[in-house]
């Protein structure tokens, strides 16, 4: 019982972060996009 409730948190964990790592990859590449490459 007690390893199939490590498995159940550890996927939860791991979607987690996913989900936040692809709302810090929007965001990254939402700033990028309004500078529009105005760096010179």
């Amino acid at each position: 019982m007690k390893n199939k409730d490590k498995k159940g948190i550890t996927l939860i964990a791991l979607v987690i972060t996913i989900i936040v790592l692809l709302i810090l990859a929007g965001v990254a590449i939402a700033t990028i996009s309004r500078r529009k490459w105005n760096i010179k």
